[in-house]
């Protein structure tokens, strides 16, 4: 499970449409460390029914995961952290 709220963590927790922006990557990612293009990122918000159709929201979601280190960038590519915590 994914922890979005760290109480040792002062800054408040990630609202739920960026939650749920995470989430779509997540079940788009063949593997845990798996990479998207900026560009196929925000194709796969922007054409999600459950997301807000802005492509704005979308960079601001993808922004966002980058800075709370849910997603990370290598190599100009956006690869996520991991998906699950034990």
């Amino acid at each position: 499970m994914t922890r979005f709220s760290d109480p040792s963590d002062p800054r408040p927790p990630l609202p739920d449409w960026v939650q749920e922006a995470y989430g779509i990557l997540v079940d788009a990612a063949d593997e845990p460390h798996s990479e998207f293009s900026y560009e196929e990122a925000y194709a796969l918000l922007d054409e999600a029914d459950t997301f807000s159709a802005e492509h704005s929201d979308s960079e601001y979601a993808v922004e966002r995961l980058l800075n709370r280190g849910y997603l990370y960038e290598a190599d100009g590519t956006l690869r996520i952290t991991e998906t699950t915590l034990d």
